[in-house]
């Protein structure tokens, strides 16, 4: 089982994995952690990440970045008609009213719903992190904005979902944060000891967050956030484009703004001036060559302070606060840190990786979700960002009701109970409370409709009683709902108290309209009461229908899956084509930079000026009628090269191993011959092997010696230009028939013969032992035979 973490930034991404005992954050095909969350779609396939960062000014229309922050949003949106204007490529409305990209994609008009958008970033993450791994990814943790609303996360679900990927958690980014920081610090107080209080901001490209968290020993709590969704380092480089533009309209007469590849190519500038002020106090060049009617332009800047308002949200003080971390690009920015410095009192901390530690504390989540990694107990409690009510209604009842269900940094994941009357089927809705404090312009987070609700046999209304809850995901549903049907006679024991699953602050039942307010919560009070008292009920399920909003419909979320297969397909047989003509391309300059060089002993005049025609036509082919054709046609002309070049290449390979061989088999031919002669002086050693043998052994090496000789003088009379009259391998394959014939034999050991025990002898272990196995001489020295198996030649 896989364990990654993924930080899905408005910009960049990063990607962390388990192995090896620790957390690594992982590389991409261009050995940068760093993959952009850029997309460019084209007439053949899809580039995703550093590929598509580099086709931003060549290929604007269709490249699509900074498509986060529409997850979930209308098309006819404040926010996205805001953003409308400053973006390269389309904007579209949709049939269902969302926002989604109008891109040209395989030579069509297409567009893609922000789902499918991220979906496409995904599968890329997702890829990179097999090929680091070497092995197949499903489960995951994703970090994602601690003000993203309810909507806004569905959506982000669903693109996991697209991506062919199992999301174990949507975790806030400042809480994985949190979790990177905590989980490795071996000082954290006791349980029982006053928490330590550290603050946590996040300044990233289009957000800053903050959030403070209590830590104790194996226990991290979030207790409060805050967030500005639309403050981070892109406001810097937008002071600086519009500083810019107005300058060069001032100085040069030119309207950048109405160039969409030169107002692209001023951001690029702009950023990295931004980076370069970051770590500098003097004055600095912008300079952009050939930047908008062969105007160059040179230009100095000076960053001026910018007020930063951090409101932590939370009624601690500042001396209760242990630490501020700071992490996220912006967070390098002199005036950001020194404002949040100056804001809490203290010095900040930087001890954690600012672009690394959101992906590593989503890795960490992920291995102590999964069964394959064991690690140490740490428990988390997220903050609900923003406070949710439920409205009730009937359809023929007018009276409408509604309570708080969560409030402001209330803990999650979390589940409460509420016991409802009623005699029909009724309507829950849920919204965020305080609009004015939301990101985002609906506050209505779905419907959901409590079904086949009846009356008590008798007349009454019934108790329903149905269980909400802000799940791991930071996502509100209705989970499930119960009816109490009342039994005449005997009827099973029905314990009318729901599982706790958190404790909640001992908060007392509360009545509330028709309804009985419950949290999971209180359980533990009345469990005893109700284990001595136990009606005679029965509990019927209700079915739940359920209307978010904006979810995509099941229908059209599996069309994606299988388009997005599609599309995943198309990439990779577009990558194999243009490997195809890459593999000719190359071919045809390595072997023309071979004939000049390495190669040039081994080719006749005729065949170089035959091959040069060829690599040359071949070249002119490949930028004219080939730059576009199918893969077959690329590895045809491959072959067809190599049908000419490969005959040279085996001369040079033969001509450089021959030597080497022919040495190694006449050292096997001077080694049996050798041994040949010994066993002619009649010598000990062999004299256990017969005539006939020794004869075969005779008779193999003179035919391998005449073989060797008739090769060698037939090589002699040809030129290196020549195909060979003898290739290296069966040289080899000569030397392994010689080998097969000769090491059985002289190999074989001496048989050992046994000599009479003397009677007197018997008793005396001394010729029993090793001494005795090896053998005396009629001196009385001891001999000792080589080993067996082994040749011994003087």
């Amino acid at each position: 089982m896989s364990v990654v973490g993924i930080d899905v930034g408005f910009q960049n991404c990063y990607i962390a994995v388990a192995r090896s005992g620790g957390i690594e954050t992982i590389a991409n095909e261009y050995s940068d952690r760093c993959t952009p969350a850029c997309i460019s779609l084209a007439s053949k396939n899809r580039t995703i990440g550093n590929a598509a960062k580099s086709q931003i000014i060549t290929n604007f229309k269709n490249t699509v970045h900074g498509f986060k922050k529409f997850h979930g949003r209308a098309f006819n949106d404040q926010f996205v008609q805001g953003e409308k204007s400053k973006l390269p490529y389309s904007l579209h409305k949709l049939d269902n009213g969302s926002a989604g990209i109008k891109v040209r994609y395989l030579n069509e008009d297409k567009v893609f719903t922000i789902e499918q958008m991220t979906a496409m970033l995904l599968t890329k993450l997702k890829e990179t992190s097999e090929h680091a791994l070497k092995k197949p990814v499903v489960d995951c943790v994703i970090s994602v904005p601690s003000f993203f609303t309810d909507v806004e996360r569905r959506s982000l679900m669903d693109a996991t979902q697209i991506a062919g990927l199992n999301c174990l958690r949507l975790i806030n980014d400042t809480t994985a944060v949190a979790l990177a920081y905590g989980i490795y610090k071996q000082d954290l107080p006791n349980p029982e000891e006053k928490p330590r209080n550290v603050v946590f901001v996040d300044i990233g490209h289009s957000s800053y967050q903050v959030s403070i968290a209590s830590f104790n020993k194996g226990k991290l709590k979030v207790l409060a956030t805050a967030f500005d969704p639309y403050l981070g380092g892109h406001n810097f480089d937008e002071m600086l484009v519009e500083y810019f533009c107005e300058d060069f309209k001032n100085r040069f007469k030119l309207n950048v703004k109405d160039n969409p590849r030169a107002l692209l190519r001023l951001y690029q500038e702009c950023e990295k001036l931004k980076k370069l002020m970051s770590a500098n106090s003097s004055d600095l060049p912008l300079n952009i060559e050939c930047f908008m009617n062969d105007i160059d332009s040179p230009q100095m800047y000076n960053l001026n302070p910018l007020l930063i308002c951090i409101r932590p949200g939370t009624e601690l003080s500042r001396d209760e606060i242990y630490a501020t971390e700071v992490v996220g690009g912006a967070t390098r920015i002199p005036a950001i840190k020194e404002r949040i410095s100056k804001f809490f009192g203290k010095d900040i901390s930087t001890t954690l990786n600012a672009d690394e530690a959101v992906a590593r504390g989503c890795a960490l989540q992920c291995a102590i979700l999964s069964p394959a990694f064991k690690v140490r107990e740490f428990s988390i409690t997220d903050a609900v960002p923003f406070p949710i009510t439920l409205r009730w209604k009937s359809p023929t009842d007018e009276s409408v009701g509604e309570c708080e269900v969560y409030s402001k940094n209330h803990a999650a994941p979390f589940s409460k109970a509420i016991t409802f009357h009623k005699k029909e089927p009724f309507d829950l809705e849920a919204f965020y409370s305080s609009p004015h404090e939301l990101p985002y312009p609906d506050s209505r987070i779905g419907r959901f409709t409590i079904q086949n609700v009846m009356p008590q046999l008798d007349g009454d209304s019934s108790k329903v009683k149905v269980k909400v809850r802000v799940n791991m995901h930071g996502i509100f549903s209705v989970s499930s709902a119960s009816l109490i049907e009342k039994q005449k006679g005997e009827a099973e024991d029905v314990q009318m108290d729901t599982e706790p699953t958190v404790q909640n602050e001992g908060r007392p039942e509360e009545q509330v309209g028709d309804t009985d307010w419950q949290n999971d919560g209180d359980k533990q009070d009345q469990g005893a009461s109700s284990s001595k008292a136990k009606s005679k009920v029965k509990s019927v399920d209700l079915p739940i229908l359920a209307n978010t909003t904006r979810q995509l419909d099941r229908d059209v979320l599996n069309n994606f899956v299988e388009y997005e297969k599609t599309m995943i397909i198309q990439d990779k047989l577009e990558k194999e084509r243009n490997d195809a003509k890459n593999a000719v391309e190359e071919y045809v300059y390595d072997l023309r930079d071979k004939l000049c060089g390495i190669y040039e002993r081994y080719v006749t005049e005729d065949e170089s000026n035959r091959l040069t025609i060829m690599l040359e036509d071949t070249e002119n082919w490949l930028y004219e009628e080939g730059e576009d054709q199918e893969k077959e046609i690329y590895q045809d002309k491959l072959s067809e090269l190599k049908k000419f070049g490969e005959p040279i290449e085996e001369r040079y390979r033969e001509h450089e191993g021959r030597p080497r061989a022919f040495d190694e088999l006449g050292k096997k031919i001077q080694l049996f011959m050798k041994a040949v002669d010994v066993y002619k002086q009649k010598d000990e050693r062999f004299q256990h092997l017969s005539a006939e043998e020794m004869n075969v052994v005779e008779k193999s090496v003179s035919e391998a010696l005449g073989w060797m000789n008739a090769k060698m003088n037939a090589q002699s009379k040809l030129t290196v230009a020549q195909d060979p009259a003898v290739q290296v391998a069966e040289i080899i394959q000569k030397i392994q028939e010689l080998e097969d014939v000769c090491n059985p034999v002289l190999n074989r050991p001496k048989p050992r013969t046994e000599e009479p025990v003397e009677e007197g002898d018997q008793n005396n272990g001394a010729h029993n032992g090793p001494a005795a196995q090896q053998g005396a001489d009629s001196k009385g020295n001891q001999q000792t035979k080589p080993p067996s198996g082994e040749m011994e030649v003087d």
